[in-house]
């Protein structure tokens, strides 16, 4: 039997990996999966090695010691994407979902999840409401094979800018998942996972 392939989980602003528990459990095919907590954000207990989004895309590419898989939600997609720019040679595939993927969203009217965020975690690290980045052109650049998810229902990251990431990713496909909201990964658990194995799972050819 051929070793498992890593696949790292990256969550969003929430901070917390076991937002991704209920897909990684229904994985069925060979994989070593890594639920990646951020420190600061969210409820997680911050960390002084942690002060930027470039030390997230550091603490990931630090986990990697071969060609791995990247699974990532919302601004976890930023972090993704960075990390893929960086180091192609080790992303092997990517799954975004309900992610801005460092774009500019402000063509299409997202709605701004910073006040929530704000009001629910009071502790988290004001670094994550002041980042903004525009990787456009440079997203053009990414080969790796990308499942893109997006639910019609999530205000926050519409479908648009699944759309658009699709046109600009070299080497993606978009599934839009009826119903689904911003936290579809989680809430519809069960058909974002059959749609990630069909991506990342094992294939003769590859």
């Amino acid at each position: 039997m051929p070793d498992p392939h890593r696949i790292l989980f990256l969550p969003g602003a929430g901070g917390r990996g076991a937002f991704w528990q209920p897909v990684a459990e229904r994985l069925t095919f060979p994989c070593d999966p890594v639920l990646l907590d951020w420190p600061g954000l969210g409820d997680v207990p911050s960390d002084p090695d942690v002060n930027g989004l470039d030390d997230l895309v550091s603490r990931v590419l630090e986990r990697l010691d071969g060609p791995a898989d990247l699974v990532a939600q919302s601004m976890g997609g930023v972090v993704a994407i960075r990390a893929a720019l960086e180091r192609p040679d080790m992303i092997r595939r990517l799954v975004l979902t309900a992610t801005s993927g460092g774009i500019d969203t402000s063509p299409f009217r997202a709605q701004d999840w910073r006040p929530e965020y704000r009001r629910e975690f009071p502790q988290a690290a004001s670094w994550i409401l002041e980042h903004r980045s525009d990787l456009s052109d440079r997203i053009r650049t990414i080969g790796s094979p990308t499942l893109l998810m997006w639910g019609d229902a999530d205000p926050i990251s519409p479908v648009a800018i699944g759309e658009y990431l699709a046109q600009l990713l070299p080497n993606a496909r978009l599934v839009v998942i009826r119903g689904g909201a911003h936290a579809l990964a989680r809430d519809q658990a069960g058909e974002v996972a059959a749609h990630i194995a069909a991506h990342l799972g094992p294939d003769p050819a590859r």
